[in-house]
């Protein structure tokens, strides 16, 4: 089905002339010479192939089929300006769907209360929660805000906010470490098991800094591929292999003792959060709302 470009053309300017009355009060309402308005009625009775209006020196008057169509214009005139004001008011109130994905450690620990207090301040907003580790396309699946955690963003025609920052870690469990020994440097990583983060480009090329600047690249043996963190760290604990975690998942579990942190004259490396979203052009009033929530909460 083709779209007729010129199908509105002449509309807000013939309920112009018919609510004002005449050709000059209209001329006046919006601007045009009244030259300009007789113009642009007769185009639209030339395209629609009927006269609308009966003119005399001194006055107007609506035809029967000028009549019916001033009906009919005078409810898509209704209708466009209802949907401007929506429009304008979800701009200015947040309200609609707000539909989110997070990975699922941090979203457990650290999104969840941000989002239950979001919750309550914006009642004609409702959450649509996404909480997985796998890569998720934030337009194709229409996402209106992704977090993201990463120690490189590749999100070029994405705005991203970074809301929070920590490091990550190399651990094993004590059982693991009695079992087979503990490495006392990267480069003997290829001797252990390792449990992989699928989610990433190379998941067993491991990197590390050191001190001195320098950098330590390593191939890992693969003993558990997965894409889920909460499943990696239950591996490590349970004596499976090796693991790098960022410290928000691993939080209790470093509290409690059960893992030992390898190789502490590292540098350990940085992981970003960042918050993505399509575009800062017209953000609507429930994306810029959790925006301001997630800084004001982690910044």
């Amino acid at each position: 089905m083709t779209s007729n470009t010129k199908l509105f053309d002449g509309i807000v300017i013939f309920h112009q002339v018919v609510t004002a009355g005449s050709f000059t009060a209209a001329a006046q309402i919006s601007n045009h010479s009244t030259s300009f308005i007789s113009k642009e009625i007769n185009k639209l009775e030339a395209r629609l192939g009927v006269r609308l209006l009966n003119r005399t020196t001194r006055s107007i008057s609506l035809t029967p089929e000028g009549k019916l169509y001033f009906e009919q214009c005078e409810q898509l005139i209704e209708d466009a300006e209802s949907s401007l004001l929506d429009i304008n008011q979800n701009n200015k109130e947040p309200r609609g769907t707000l539909k989110i994905s997070c990975p699922i450690s941090f979203g457990l620990d650290y999104l969840q209360p941000i989002l239950s207090s979001y919750a309550k301040a914006n009642p004609k907003v409702s959450l649509d929660i996404d909480f997985s580790d796998r890569h998720v396309d934030v337009v194709q699946d229409g996402y209106d805000l992704v977090i993201r955690a990463t120690r490189e963003l590749n999100e070029s025609s994405l705005i991203y906010r970074k809301i929070y920052s920590c490091q990550s870690y190399t651990i094993a469990s004590h059982e693991y470490i009695k079992t087979h020994g503990k490495p006392s440097s990267p480069e003997q990583l290829s001797q252990h098991q390792c449990i992989c983060y699928s989610n990433l480009k190379n998941p067993s090329r491991w990197q590390y800094d050191k001190k001195d600047g320098s950098t330590v690249s390593v191939d890992v043996k693969q003993h558990i591929l997965c894409n889920s963190s909460q499943m990696e760290l239950a591996m490590v604990l349970d004596g499976h292999g090796i693991c790098r975690l960022p410290s928000f998942c691993l939080d209790a579990a470093l509290k409690s003792g059960q893992l030992a942190v390898l190789f502490p004259d590292y540098i350990e490396t940085e992981i970003n959060v960042y918050a993505l979203y399509p575009s800062r052009k017209h953000l609507s009033a429930k994306v810029r709302s959790f925006i301001d929530a997630l800084v004001n909460a982690f910044i």
